[in-house]
């Protein structure tokens, strides 16, 4: 059910911690927080331009004693795990449970719950973040979101630069639009518990897109003929390296192109939290069509 103010919303006003708050869904849900007149705090590693609506803690999430700063009078934490490892993740759990405020966790749908291990280091991050999570006893609420829209902003200079985008080919998916991830995001955040589905919400956008089908829907909203080209494997993991990407995380992202199975799944979740539709691609392609053009 979608979150709406209620008549005693001003005798507390909440605040909440956004990890990943300079990310492209972290400032989304600051956005959204910021928009519902929420006090927002947000851990960084590096202290971005002032906000009078925001307050910036410049902190490392693995340091306990930093997380615990963080947290003081906190009523509700957003997180997403940056590394490819939860074992760090192991004090930062405690530290949750510790200090007792609503976690919502962001994961991915991509979890086989029945299986013994997950696809590729990607996703089991996630497995282990969420089991980490409960273990703990932070009682997380969490959300699997599908391959985000957003992706494609990693396309930018090839668009800009002629009329084929090239990379490795993903089994397709049902891609799901930041926004709507954030906009539910603000719901778990804020919205009375009793309110929330138990059990993982799985995010999914409204229908199941290869990277060609994207490029293509991406082409129609900047009215060019763009086409999707398939990459060798050895292909991209060259590219990665020369653009610098750690080798821990080439390694992922190279297993995750080659494993992780194609995926029909389209749920409700999204509407079912906020209260719409999720968008199409195609809308979020018309959104930001003005990024890729030359």
């Amino acid at each position: 059910m979608p979150y709406t103010p209620d008549a005693t919303k001003n005798a507390h006003r909440p605040t909440v911690l956004v990890t990943g708050a300079t990310g492209n869904v972290g400032r989304e849900v600051v956005a959204r927080l910021v928009e519902r007149d929420v006090r927002v705090r947000c851990l960084v590693r590096d202290r971005p331009e002032p906000r009078a609506d925001v307050e910036w803690v410049v902190g490392d999430l693995t340091e306990p004693a930093q997380l615990r700063a963080a947290l003081n009078g906190v009523d509700a934490v957003f997180l997403i795990w940056p590394l490819l490892d939860a074992s760090p993740a192991v004090p930062v759990a405690i530290e949750l449970a510790a200090a007792g405020p609503r976690v919502v966790y962001l994961s991915s749908v991509a979890i086989d719950d029945d299986a013994a291990r997950q696809t590729d280091p990607i996703v089991q991050v996630h497995a282990d973040m969420e089991a980490l999570l409960h273990r703990a006893g932070a009682s997380p609420i969490v959300l699997r979101s599908d391959t985000l829209a957003s992706n494609a902003r990693g396309w930018k200079a090839q668009v800009r630069a002629g009329d084929h985008v090239s990379g490795p080919e993903i089994a397709e998916t049902a891609v799901v639009d930041e926004r709507d991830v954030a906009d539910a995001v603000a719901v778990a955040l804020l919205a009375p518990r009793a309110r929330l589905d138990d059990g993982p919400s799985l995010l999914t956008g409204p229908e199941v897109l290869s990277r060609a089908d994207q490029v293509g829907r991406l082409g129609a909203a900047l009215d060019r003929p763009l086409r999707f080209v398939p990459l060798s494997v050895e292909t991209v993991r060259s590219r990665m390296r020369a653009d610098g990407r750690p080798e821990a995380l080439v390694a992922a992202l190279i297993t995750a192109a080659q494993q992780r199975p194609a995926s029909h799944l389209v749920t409700d979740h999204v509407e079912r939290l906020i209260g719409r539709p999720p968008r199409t691609f195609a809308q979020w392609a018309s959104d930001h069509a003005a990024e890729f053009r030359r």
